[in-house]
This record gives C-alpha cells, sequence and structure tokens, in this order.
C-alpha cells in the first residue's frame, strides 16, 4: 500500500482501513515528482455521495436483502461494507490498484466471506460479471465516460438488475442524468454534513 493507513470507525460498528488523509497530499507530491502521469488518488477519499448511498440502502433493505450486489467505482466501499449483513454477495470493484488492495485489507479486517475485491474499468465491462443490484457513486463527472456510463445502466437493467446512483445534486442537471431519465423509478435527495458545509446528494433509483 502505498499511502498509510489507519482504522476508522462509522456508525453501526462499521471500520475500515483507509488513506491517512493528513499524509495523502505529502505522499502523492513525491509520487508525482518522480512520475507525471501519476493520478491523484481520488479514490482515497470517502466522498458524501458514498455516505448518502449507504444511508439510503440502509433505509431501504427490501432494495438489497439477500442481492448480489455490485459496487463499481467503489474506490473505499464505504456502501457496500455498510451494507454486508443484508446481502447475499458482495462483488467491489474499482480500476485502481491501490484501492482494490485495500478492498481487500478491509474484506479480510471484516471477516467476509461473501465478498470479493475486483478490478474493473467501466469502459471495458467483462461479460462474465453479473448482479442483481448495481450501485454506482459519484460516478457521472466526466463527460467523456457518460457514453460508458450508459452502457453499464442499460446492460444491467436489460439483464433486470437494479442501479441504484448516487449523486451530488448540483450536478444532476448534466446531460448523463438525461440519457438515463427513462429508466428512473425513484429520486430523492439526501442532505449530508462535509465539513462546515452540507452538500445535497440525490439518490436515483433505476431498474426496467
Amino acid at each position: 500500500m502505498i499511502y498509510p493507513v489507519s482504522l476508522v470507525g462509522f456508525q453501526d460498528e462499521v471500520s475500515l482501513y483507509m488513506p491517512d488523509p493528513t499524509q495523502i497530499k505529502s505522499v502523492y507530491e513525491n509520487l508525482y515528482a518522480a512520475d507525471q502521469s501519476t493520478p491523484f488518488p481520488f479514490w482515497a477519499k470517502i466522498w458524501p455521495s458514498s455516505i448518502a448511498m449507504a444511508s439510503f440502502l440502509k433505509s431501504e433493505p427490501s432494495l438489497i436483502q439477500s442481492k448480489r450486489v455490485l459496487e463499481i467505482g467503489a474506490g473505499i466501499g464505504l456502501p457496500s461494507f455498510s451494507i454486508e449483513s443484508y446481502v447475499s454477495e458482495l462483488i467491489i470493484t474499482d480500476n485502481t490498484a491501490d484501492a482494490i488492495e485495500l478492498i481487500d485489507k478491509n474484506i479480510a479486517h471484516s471477516s467476509l466471506h461473501h465478498a470479493k475485491a475486483r478490478y474493473l474499468d467501466w469502459n471495458s465491462l467483462p461479460e462474465d460479471i453479473f448482479a442483481d443490484v448495481v450501485l454506482l457513486s459519484d460516478v457521472n463527472y466526466n463527460p467523456a465516460e457518460f457514453n460508458s456510463l450508459l452502457d453499464i445502466v442499460q446492460r444491467f437493467i436489460l439483464d433486470g438488475a437494479t442501479v441504484v446512483i448516487a449523486t451530488p445534486q448540483r450536478i444532476m442537471t448534466n446531460p448523463f442524468v438525461d440519457l438515463i431519465k427513462p429508466f428512473i423509478r425513484r429520486s430523492l435527495v439526501i442532505p449530508i454534513q462535509e465539513m462546515d458545509q452540507v452538500v445535497d446528494i440525490g439518490v436515483l433509483v433505476l431498474s426496467p
């Protein structure tokens, strides 16, 4: 693990190892000085959308009870770890090796036998991955990714899955949301406290 980690406790007795926020910047700057192609570790923070996703799912257990759940672009994977007691299987994915290593560490720490970490690039979705519920948190920020995200939504919905998306309310009007409107069956806004401000997170439930 490139970034030093520490154990952090969350509500409902969930505890996860995550990168120490006081050290991320300095470690990244050293890595970037050695290789300027090094991407910033956006995965290393728990974003408000992940907190809202976890809160929503726990308030709607019927969506996930005894289901096979896939989280795409999970980063630290707070939503998945928060609902592990409800589901039959968890597949927690990211396209960053460090994130996958940390997810594996947290699976072992939590002694989860029904969860696995998996590398997944949403621009090249493998054919052998299936789920009853798909989680996408804070993903629709880059217009270059919208077509790939739409392909993901359409593929899983055509397979009969439910797709849950959490995204900052300020970008709920971007073109990606317009593209998925035919599938939206429910939407709500969850306010999340972040530092000294409240961030409104939109949660969308999509299904056939």
